[in-house]
């Protein structure tokens, strides 16, 4: 039986981050389509928001670790 090759660290960096984005993508659009409304809705459409930027942020922050792996001798 012959086993994949494993990816490169900095792909599996990409794949990861491209992940996170798809994620904070969905949290966005489903807060978005919630029919719920009042203070209580508004809040916890600010806190999916919040996740939601987490997830970008943590996806910035793979794809700086994936350029860095790939050329170390960028600053």
């Amino acid at each position: 039986m012959r086993s994949r090759p494993e990816p490169a660290p900095a792909d599996g960096l990409r794949a990861h981050s491209a992940a996170l984005r798809s994620h904070a993508d969905r949290l966005r659009r489903a807060a978005g389509d919630l029919r719920w409304r009042g203070p209580r809705a508004d809040a916890f459409r600010a806190e999916v928001a919040v996740l939601a930027d987490r997830c970008t942020t943590a996806a910035g922050g793979l794809d700086l670790a994936a350029a860095q792996l790939a050329d170390p001798d960028r600053p």
